[in-house]
């Protein structure tokens, strides 16, 4: 995911109240003493479980979080919608090779794909389709197969440590400004290739496919599942499923020699269309001045099922949450409101926190630009022009997002906005003991502070360490319970919470960056690149 570059704030500089020493160690006392964040993170990813949009385990979801920030004394604790689509969730799976010899595969049903309705067994034809190029050499050859739509590759050499945290000369080469760039025709061309998989599924159903299988992009028998065909009305044609790496270049092999194995697949899953809406779940610690507006920090509580969503993003939500009981069991009367938010639709294009945009800061376009919806909604967007600001887009005066896995946070990006970075310096000064200590003027993509950045308001993300979310938990299998950090999460919720208190009773709100105009094309004089 990318978002959209605003032009940096020249600097100015703004006093940043930074509380006092005695609310700084009472945060440390309830967040290190009486911590609950490890038993909110174990109920999200051990008793919930995966939290895919719309689907059963998130309604769960959503009711247990509303009433945990009840229950923590939190006001106005409610849950908002918007237009989403189909929910859907797997009872069971199972993924053989049948021929030449019976091995059960590692492999898991593709989010919104249909069931098999019993067994479905059928020989494979290996049939690599990255562009619609690819088409031609296939028809005619598709019928009655379950075709391996991806190129198998070789394994990946493992040359990198798979756990990592970082040195302080890592954390400095974050601390650089990124340029803005404006490219349409690569935006373009970057919509056409994520809407390959809707041309993909119509070429196969035409050419008589009854399933089909991609490889994993992690070795280590690692299997992810995403999907993004879960709009109503566009579901897949066939049922499909992501083959664990190792298995799937086993099948090309054996295909590769002849004759093709055969496999036989029973995916028990189901569509929910009871609720197309997705919900965001929100909730207050209401400020002294109704005019001062508010500061919010954010999580996104979706997740994908390949896992049970422990850290993308149960950590995360769990650190949102902490941090709210930690300042409710405070009894803070912050000057401004402090709103938590869980967001929804993450996963498949930051759908939750596009709608709070436009229901709370801004909308953009004009009314005659075309409306689109799943993918297409989310790559184009922050394209549209102008912006328009709603009534309550300056209350927004902070947001702060989580969303790296359960690493300890080691600073905080400010986005491209250096006139915030020296209070950030500030408001860390009491937590470089536990290692937070970087303040990088670099953005950060890809999560729910992208869009509200877009429009210009101030949006930021914490450095956390990576430790094996990149490498090994991030949407896979191995997103469980088992690789979250204790340590690391009490650190985080304990400072989210100051700084949220910070932001909350700073005598002017952070500084923020113009309302972004329609930028100039950074390269007049390129060509574009050919799909090919």
């Amino acid at each position: 995911m990318r978002p959209f570059l605003f032009a940096a704030a020249a600097f100015v500089a703004v006093p940043a109240l930074a509380q006092d020493a005695g609310q700084t160690a009472r945060i440390i006392d309830e967040g290190m003493n009486h911590s609950q964040v490890m038993t909110t993170a174990q109920h999200l990813s051990d008793v919930i479980g995966p939290r895919l949009t719309n689907s059963p385990q998130m309604r769960v979801a959503e009711g247990w979080t509303l009433a945990k920030f009840t229950e923590w004394g939190l006001k106005n604790a409610r849950k908002e919608g918007f237009d989403f689509g189909r929910g859907w969730s797997i009872d069971g799976s199972s993924v053989r090779m049948t021929t030449p010899r019976v091995i059960q595969l590692t492999a898991i049903p593709i989010a919104w794909t249909p069931p098999t309705n019993g067994t479905l067994t059928a020989p494979i034809v290996v049939a690599p389709m990255e562009k619609k190029r690819d088409f031609a050499q296939y028809r005619g050859k598709l019928t009655g197969k379950i075709v391996l739509v991806s190129q198998p590759g070789n394994a990946r050499d493992l040359t990198n440590p798979r756990f990592k945290r970082y040195t302080g000369d890592d954390l400095s080469k974050l601390d650089q400004f990124d340029q803005p760039k404006n490219d349409p025709a690569a935006d373009a061309k970057e919509l056409r290739e994520n809407l390959f998989e809707v041309e993909r599924d119509a070429f196969l159903k035409a050419e008589g496919a009854v399933g089909y299988a991609t490889i994993s992009y992690r070795d280590g028998k690692l299997v992810h599942g995403e999907g993004y065909m879960f709009e109503t009305g566009k579901s897949p044609s066939m049922p499909g499923v992501q083959i664990a790496a190792e298995d799937y270049r086993r099948l090309a092999r054996l295909a590769k020699i002849g004759p093709a194995p055969a496999l036989e697949i029973v995916s028990q899953v189901k569509y929910d269309d009871s609720d197309q809406q997705g919900y965001n779940i929100l909730a207050d610690i209401p400020g002294a001045d109704a005019k001062a507006g508010y500061v919010m920090a954010g999580a996104h509580l979706d997740s994908w099922v390949a896992g049970d969503g422990a850290t993308d993003n149960g950590a995360g939500s769990a650190m949102i949450m902490e941090a709210a009981r930690i300042l409710s069991a405070m009894g803070v009367r912050p000057k401004r409101t402090i709103r938590f938010a869980l967001w929804s639709g993450e996963e498949q294009g930051l759908f939750g926190s596009i709608a709070y945009v436009e229901k709370h800061l801004a909308t953009r376009g004009s009314p005659n630009d075309p409306n689109t919806t799943g993918l297409s909604r989310y790559f184009t967007w922050d394209k549209r022009w102008p912006i328009t600001p709603q009534p309550g887009y300056r209350d927004l005066a902070a947001y702060f997002n989580i969303d790296n896995g359960s690493g300890k946070l080691r600073g905080i990006y400010a986005e491209n906005n250096p006139a915030a970075a020296n209070i950030f310096q500030e408001w860390m000064a009491p937590f470089r003991s536990m290692g937070m200590t970087q303040v990088a003027t670099a953005r950060t993509g890809g999560t729910d502070h992208v869009f509200m950045q877009s429009i210009g308001a101030p949006g930021f993300q914490f450095i956390q360490d990576p430790l094996d979310y990149d490498s090994v938990t991030h949407h896979s299998s191995a997103d469980t319970y088992d690789h979250l950090r204790a340590e690391d999460m009490r650190q985080g919720a304990t400072i989210l919470a100051a700084f949220l208190l910070n932001a909350a009773n700073a005598e002017k709100a952070l500084p923020r960056p113009p309302l972004p105009t329609k930028p100039a094309v950074t390269d007049p004089f390129a060509y574009p690149e050919s799909d090919d």
